[in-house]
C-alpha cells in the first residue's frame, strides 16, 4: 500500500515579524507538502514555548526562512531552538530545514554559518547533486542538476561532523545537506517556494537587500525567474519517505546523532539588520 499522508501531523517553526510574509509562509510549506491547514500546528520562535513537548504528537519538524534575523547571531531563544533540533535527533523525529533553516541546524550541530554577502543569491538558481547526493533517498530521484528558489546572504561554511553534503553549485557550497544517516536535512534553497511565491517573497523583502535597490538590479533578480518543478516536490517527498513511518520504526532507525557532542554553547553577538529571506 502506498504511503498515506493524511495522518502527517508537522510542526512548522516560524522566525518572522511580518504578518503578510508569516501566513504566505504557512501556505507555502502546506502546499509543498500537499497537506491541509489542520496538518500543521504553527510555532513562531520569537514569541511561542520552544520545549520539547512541542514534538508530542507531531510526525516532522520543518524549519523556515526568516526576514529580520541571522543565524550568525544568538537571540534569547537560540539555545532552546538548538535543544529543539536536538530534541528530534534524540527521538527520531525528522526534521527539515529550509534556507534560515537550513543554516541553523548546521548551526545547532556543530557547524559554521557565515554573513558573506559577495556569495549572495537571488532569484532562480540551478545546484548540483553530489555523488552523495545521487545516492540518497530523497535527493537521489533528482536530475542531476535542477532550478531552486533562492534568497540568501549568510551561508553555511563548515557543515557539521557526519554531515553529507547532497547539493552544491559554484555560488555557494553546501546547497543541501543531511545529518549522517538520520532524517535530518537542510537546502539553502527555499524548498517551500515556487516561480510565483518567490516573486512575492523578493518583492516583500526588497527592501532588505543593496543588490536590488535599484528597479534595474530587481529586474534583473526578477528575470531570473523560472519554474522549479524537481525541487516544488522535496518537502512532499520528504515526509513520505521519512513521516509515515510508525513510532516504533522511528526509534528502531534513530541514529542518535544528538547529544553533548553536537551542542553548541551561545555566544554573545551583536544585532544585526540583515538576513535571509
Amino acid at each position: 500500500m502506498a504511503p498515506d499522508l493524511s495522518a502527517v501531523r508537522v510542526r512548522l517553526v516560524q522566525i518572522r515579524t511580518n504578518a503578510a510574509v508569516l501566513r504566505e509562509e504557512q501556505e507555502s510549506f502546506r502546499a509543498r507538502c500537499g497537506l491541509g491547514p489542520d496538518a500543521f500546528l504553527l510555532t513562531n520562535a520569537l514569541r511561542d514555548d520552544l520545549s520539547p513537548a512541542l514534538l508530542d504528537g507531531v510526525d516532522a519538524v520543518m524549519i523556515g526562512g526568516a526576514g529580520a534575523y541571522s543565524v550568525t547571531m544568538t537571540y534569547d531563544w537560540t539555545p532552546a531552538l538548538i535543544d529543539l533540533c536536538h530534541a528530534c535527533a534524540d527521538g527520531g523525529v525528522p526534521l527539515f530545514g529550509s534556507c534560515w533553516g537550513h543554516q541553523f541546524i548546521a548551526r545547532a550541530f556543530g557547524g559554521e554559518v557565515v554573513h558573506d554577502p559577495d556569495r549572495t543569491e537571488m532569484g532562480t538558481h540551478e545546484v548540483v547533486l553530489t555523488d552523495a547526493g545521487h545516492a540518497d533517498p530523497l535527493f537521489g530521484t533528482l536530475p542531476n542538476r535542477f532550478a531552486t528558489q533562492m534568497g540568501h546572504q549568510d551561508r553555511v561554511a563548515r557543515l557539521p561532523a557526519g554531515a553529507v553534503e547532497l547539493a552544491t553549485n559554484d555560488r555557494a557550497p553546501h546547497q543541501a545537506f543531511r545529518l549522517g544517516d538520520a532524517p535530518i536535512y537542510g537546502t539553502q534553497f527555499h524548498t517551500e517556494l515556487d516561480e510565483e511565491t518567490e516573486r512575492q517573497r523578493l518583492l516583500a523583502y526588497r527592501d532588505h537587500y543593496a543588490e536590488m535597490a535599484d528597479e534595474a538590479a530587481f529586474q534583473s533578480v526578477l528575470d531570473t525567474l523560472r519554474p522549479s518543478p524537481e525541487a516544488d516536490d522535496l518537502l512532499r517527498r520528504f515526509l513520505l519517505l521519512y513521516a509515515t513511518e510508525d513510532d516504533a520504526d522511528r526509534a528502531a532507525s534513530d541514529p542518535a546523532v544528538g547529544g553533548e557532542a553536537h551542542r553548541l554553547t551561545a555566544s554573545t553577538n551583536r544585532p544585526t539588520t540583515s538576513s535571509d529571506q
